[in-house]
């Protein structure tokens, strides 16, 4: 295995970005299991490597528990990641991470598909499953 020296140091901080606050909403339904979908078709960051944007179409599913996410501050979230180096595979983890951390979902999965970057497209995708649930 060869790990290039090139990318030393770029996502160092990944985990520490400042982020605008994703807002929640109180679920009148919180005893019902039903599935939120959202796809974003808008979303960009840059390379980290080159600070080329990338583009992106988001697709959060999630299973609310006691909250669910409000979309606009949602959006200003994702907006933030605009002027962001960011390498793919982090930027789906980190958006993942923030929104688990926000509305508690029972579950919750994101895929990124971002276009093509030298001929290949690349596709992110994870999922969250909160224990007892």
């Amino acid at each position: 295995m060869k790990i290039s020296k090139d990318y030393d140091g770029l996502q160092e901080d990944v985990r520490k970005l400042k982020k605008p606050t994703i807002e929640v909403w109180a679920n009148k339904y919180p005893d019902k299991r039903y599935l939120i979908a959202m796809e974003i078709f808008e979303f960009t960051c840059l390379c980290p490597r080159t600070n080329l944007p990338d583009f992106a179409k988001i697709i959060i599913k999630y299973i609310p528990d006691k909250y669910c996410v409000e979309l606009k501050s949602f959006k200003y979230y994702l907006f933030s990641y605009r002027n962001v180096g960011i390498f793919h595979e982090h930027a789906i983890n980190r958006i993942l991470d923030d929104f688990i951390a926000a509305c508690h979902p029972c579950w919750a999965s994101i895929t990124g598909e971002f276009n093509p970057r030298g001929g290949i497209k690349t596709i992110v995708s994870r999922e969250y499953r909160r224990k007892g649930k």
